[in-house]
């Protein structure tokens, strides 16, 4: 994306990164770069600096450009078509969660288990189209470097908002690893006749020697674009899978044993462990930590295309989930196992097959976890450069030091602009041994998920906490949070105008003839395109405290959605204010088909947006206090063996 600027130069701006999450920071950067009148010195950060040609295409900064812009170090190089980018998304659903939803239903009880689904499916579906279109298609957002979750969450929350994703998204996909890893443990020495719960170190020497030969090689390729072929076999396994649990579980022998259909589905309605069914299935359905790897890798990324790939991917995998999950459970009912491919017996050439096919989806599922875990990583301890170019970040204080420069060169005078640069800091490539800095990470990552897998057994508990902790918060209030915060100044007019229409009616005057806000100046109820206008819009969130309030303002929790949306509205500003400081070019002055872009949010996205957050809120807390309930009264407990 280019400019042009008024000396005829072209400045390329859009892999640059604007973090200014202190104010100290967003003060220093608001000296002028554009329109400098006052003949205070400009500030250009080198961190920022942007490589400025003229028409002859030669660079006219007084110093270098950076070679490698910090946000476009890690991006893939790779592209994939509609299909390629659906099987990647279909694969990093349907995971070691599908095998685990006879167990969920067993949790949650049948009715309840099936709704929760569809729900989990619905929300995922639109917290993906969510995510990406604030991140791509907002109106203040579409022209500024925003290539991942932790960055989009940044921009209304700062270090906050980043780091609450980062450390969500590790652990969802950790606990997926760990999941597949034990999955492993589970099929692959079954098949090769040594029976479950029994032959420990057989097992795990076999966990050992799979996952090294296939696992690892995979995880070790840099673009998620790389596995789409891998996806397509891991996702025709998933569906071959679905067919073999539809068509072997011994489903009218139970169902029979337990007084007919009609008894069962009378009596397994909703349990008391509903929110370990529940935990479980937010971590099949999650995949929000991996949809801007997978939207990325899009070729010609627009909102109707990444329509199709969330739809797609959500239609396959709900509907896989849906039939292994309810034949799952009915050929076993109350002794479904977390695996339930361990409740058929061993040595029949239907069930080795079956295990087959699920090894190889956990083979060809494991890496793409790992790219989400080794990218959290290198976020945050290598500033995103996962290949050692060098970056450069004002986020880290002890690699980036600021200096004052003087006038160097030669050919300036008293007259020229005193530039305040910021000394861009070169990271040390390479990583350990012959392998480089992205194969590092991942060995490291492999190890740190195989220790677990050889100790532990079950995969009920792995996936339950999983979906309960890092789920919850990934796949639901992290994106009610970034609506919220994104949109939080429209947020905070349109409640201001509906109190004001309230105070109104009850002759409540605000204003205290300080001349604020009439009632000409506010939107039209339900017209979220009519703002306040932008210089008292700053005003909404005090004027909203100011005076008195009715009922529906407390009962929905509304003091707590103003805060919230304050705080992403006046951070949003700030980062978005220093990005313009920085390019001189605005979200309305960027190039590009603005009527692609998002419409003004209505009350039902607002509403959508609260209830993802009161939903993560409730799952996550009742997630976790119900697995402890769970496995202190053993109410999972299944018979594994001798060995176990």
């Amino acid at each position: 994306m280019t400019t042009e600027s008024n000396d005829a130069t072209t400045t390329n701006y859009h892999n640059m990164d604007f973090n200014y999450d202190n104010d100290d920071d967003y003060q220093q950067h608001q000296s002028p770069t554009n329109n400098n009148n006052s003949g205070a010195p400009s500030i250009r950060p080198a961190a920022f600096e942007t490589e400025a040609t003229n028409s002859d295409g030669l660079n006219i900064n007084n110093r270098a450009a950076p070679t490698t812009n910090l946000s476009e170090l890690s991006l893939p190089k790779k592209k994939s078509s509609i299909l390629g980018a659906s099987s990647n998304l279909v694969n990093s659903i349907v995971g070691a969660g599908i095998i685990g939803i006879p167990y969920a239903l067993r949790m949650s009880g049948l009715w309840a288990g099936v709704l929760l689904l569809l729900l989990v499916a619905v929300l995922t579906d639109k917290s993906l189209r969510l995510l990406i279109e604030q991140a791509s298609f907002h109106p203040k957002l579409h022209h500024l470097p925003i290539h991942t979750f932790e960055d989009l969450a940044s921009y209304p929350y700062g270090k906050f908002g980043s780091g609450f994703v980062l450390f969500n998204m590790f652990i969802m996909a950790y606990g997926a690893m760990v999941a597949y890893l034990l999955i492993i443990k589970d099929t692959v020495p079954t098949v090769l006749g040594f029976e479950h719960g029994e032959n420990l170190l057989e097992r795990n020497l076999i966990l050992v020697a799979t996952s090294l030969l296939i696992m690892v090689p995979l995880s070790m390729q840099r673009d998620m674009a790389s596995l789409s072929c891998t996806s397509a076999i891991s996702v025709t396994a998933d569906m071959i899978l679905v067919v073999f649990v539809a068509a072997f579980s011994p489903v009218a022998e139970t169902v029979e044993e337990n007084g007919g259909l009609g008894e069962v589905l009378r009596t397994d309605g909703i349990n008391s462990t509903l929110f370990v069914g529940l935990g479980i299935l937010s971590t099949a359905m999650a995949c929000q930590h991996s949809a801007f790897i997978v939207a990325n890798s899009l070729e010609d990324k627009t909102r109707s295309r990444w329509s199709w790939v969330t739809k797609q991917s959500i239609g396959v995998s709900a509907i896989l989930c849906l039939i292994l999950g309810i034949f799952g459970y009915l050929g076993f009912l109350g002794e479904t196992q977390g695996d339930v491919l361990n409740n058929f017996p061993m040595g029949t050439v239907q069930a080795d097959g079956a295990r087959i096919l699920l090894a190889f989806t956990m083979f060809f599922t494991y890496p793409m976890e790992s790219f989400v875990a080794r990218h959290v990583l290198i976020m945050l301890i290598h500033n995103g450069d996962m290949d050692a170019k060098g970056g450069c970040t004002l986020e880290n204080e002890s690699r980036v030091e600021e200096e004052e420069l003087g006038d160097e060169g030669g050919g300036g005078g008293e007259g020229d602009d005193l530039t305040v640069s910021t000394s861009r800091s070169i990271i040390e490539g390479g990583g350990l041994l012959c392998m480089n800095r992205r194969q590092t990470w991942t060995l490291l990552v492999y190890l740190s998920t195989l220790f677990p897998a050889l100790i532990f057994n079950d995969i009920g508990p792995v996936l339950s906490l999983t979906g309960a902790i890092g789920g919850g918060c990934i796949a639901y209030i992290g994106p009610g949070l970034v609506y919220l915060g994104v949109n939080g100044e429209d947020f905070l007019n349109s409640i201001l105008a509906r109190l004001e229409r309230w105070r109104g009616t009850k002759d409540v005057n605000n204003n205290s003839g300080s001349g604020g806000v009439t009632e000409e100046d506010l939107p039209v109820d339900g017209d979220a395109s009519l703002e306040i206008d932008a210089t008292t819009s700053i005003d909404a969130y005090e004027r909203i405290g100011s005076g008195s309030k009715p009922l529906w303002y407390y009962l929905g929790l509304f003091p707590i959605w103003c805060a919230i949306a304050n705080k992403g509205a006046t951070h949003l500003k700030k980062k978005t204010d220093a990005a313009f400081a920085v390019t001189g070019v605005s979200a309305e002055s960027a190039p590009g088909d603005h009527s692609l872009l998002l419409p003004p949010p209505t009350k039902r996205d607002y509403s959508i947006a609260l209830f993802f957050v009161c939903f993560g809120v409730v799952s996550a807390v009742a997630g976790v206090m119900s697995n402890l309930y769970v496995q202190w009264n053993n109410l999972d407990e299944v018979d594994y063996g001798d060995g176990n």
